[in-house]
């Protein structure tokens, strides 16, 4: 599964999480100095997203190894359940923001504009890095792409920070400074929540993201030598790794027919849906004619 992006996908994973943990301890710091809540939030969001990045890291190893006898199809979903755990921890953070940026409306507090803006600067500096460094695997991995939405929450979050700094400066209104946090806050659900979904998917086997049922019905269906497909299962093993099973109706041939419409089937599925890893039976006209074979359930009305 592209493992030539692997090594490099990995080194990144690594300086990123050192370059976060150290950021992390500088805007605590700063944020108790400048009693800005925007910055300490932003600084609790970094810290969730040095365990994501430390779990994105776990879980990229894990999807490294091969099968085994116990793990028969490799540990593809252990990204996937880090991808899962990373969401829940910012959403988690996110309802105690709203609850710290309310207390903080109601009693506002004054603010250091000037180490607000510096840091937040810095910290949007650090964060496109990583970024930048993950843009190449986010496409592919679950994992990687959920590291990825932690960053790109934390970016749009200096820059808020940014314009939040200035505002203050020249209004003078510290109630920004909570609602920034805020703000935040809806960014880090924005950011989470299609993390959760997508990830729930995969570990309850649903189908994969993007895919239609009754597409992959129509390309099986397409194939030359198939009558009928039924009994179809489409799922993720992990967030790149699709699998299916079905049963396909076909004339009474020999096997050495009967394996070149295999081949096409495996060819199609592969080029179409990504989906590598098949199980399908066979079964035989005359036998489904006779009521030995499985019963075909209407999947036509789908088909248009």
């Amino acid at each position: 599964m592209h493992s030539h992006h692997r090594p490099n996908t990995g080194r990144v994973l690594g300086w990123s999480i050192a370059a976060t943990v150290a950021f992390v301890a500088l805007e605590a710091a700063a944020g108790v100095r400048a009693h800005s809540l925007a910055l300490l939030s932003d600084a609790g969001h970094n810290f969730t997203d040095a365990l994501a990045l430390l779990l994105a890291a776990f879980g990229f190893y894990l999807e490294s190894r091969p099968a085994d006898e116990e793990k028969t199809y490799g540990y593809h979903r252990a990204g996937v359940l880090a991808a899962f755990i990373n969401a829940l921890t910012l959403l988690l953070l996110a309802l105690y923001i709203f609850y710290e940026s309310y207390r903080r409306l109601v009693a506002p507090q004054v603010v250091d504009e000037l180490t607000m803006l510096v840091v937040a600067g810095f910290g949007l500096l650090v964060n496109v890095a990583i970024m930048r460094g993950l843009r190449a695997g986010k496409d592919r991995d679950l994992n990687i792409r959920a590291a990825y939405a932690h960053m790109l929450g934390d970016a749009l979050g200096s820059v808020g920070i940014i314009l939040g700094a200035i505002a203050i400066r020249y209004t003078g209104w510290q109630r920004i400074d909570p609602a920034l946090s805020i703000l935040i806050g809806l960014l880090i659900v924005w950011t989470a929540w299609d993390i959760v979904k997508e990830s729930l998917n995969i570990l309850l086997e649903g189908l994969p993201r993007g895919m239609r049922l009754h597409h992959v019905v129509a390309a099986i269906r397409g194939v030359e030598g198939v009558l009928e497909v039924h009994d179809l299962h489409v799922w993720s093993l992990g967030s790149s790794v699709h699998a299916l099973s079905c049963h396909v109706l076909i004339r009474d041939l020999p096997p050495s027919e009967s394996e070149s419409i295999l081949k096409r089937i495996n060819a199609e599925l592969d080029a179409r849906f990504h989906i590598r890893h098949t199980t399908i039976q066979f079964e035989h006209e005359c036998c489904a004619a006779s009521g030995n074979g499985c019963p075909l359930p209407s999947l036509g009305d789908e088909v248009h």
